[in-house]
């Protein structure tokens, strides 16, 4: 179980450093382009202030329990990102992105996983 736990956390740690770099250096219209249309309508300080945090949420999925430093912070950040999925699947489904609400209810799935794993084993 801990190694699927692992890939898993692996999993999300990639898509939220992925998303939260493009939104760290790019603008609205080159994310907008690359297919982040979740941002359209925000100001250029919240777009890097989402990117940050993503980028945090995931240092914090896996650097705690990699370390076996405050390994709970694996928790609080699989909560947090499941939590960024919330209002994620609402934008995309408002936007009729049937494809982009999929992938963020798969991704609050894996984070919800990844809490019910880390807190049972």
């Amino acid at each position: 179980m801990n190694a699927i736990l692992w890939v898993i956390q692996s999993l999300i740690a990639i898509v939220f450093l992925y998303s939260g770099v493009n939104k760290s250096i790019y603008s609205r219209q080159k994310l907008v382009s690359k297919g982040q249309t979740g941002v359209e309508g925000l100001s250029k300080g919240m777009i890097r202030f989402i990117g940050i945090s993503e980028i945090l949420g995931a240092i914090g999925i896996i650097l705690p329990g990699l370390i076996d430093v405050f390994p709970f912070l694996t928790v609080v950040a699989a909560i947090c990102l499941a939590l960024v999925m919330v209002p994620a699947s609402i934008i995309h489904y408002k936007r009729y992105e049937p494809k982009n609400v999929i992938t963020n209810c798969i991704i609050f799935s894996m984070c919800v996983f990844v809490t019910y794993g880390r807190l049972a084993f």
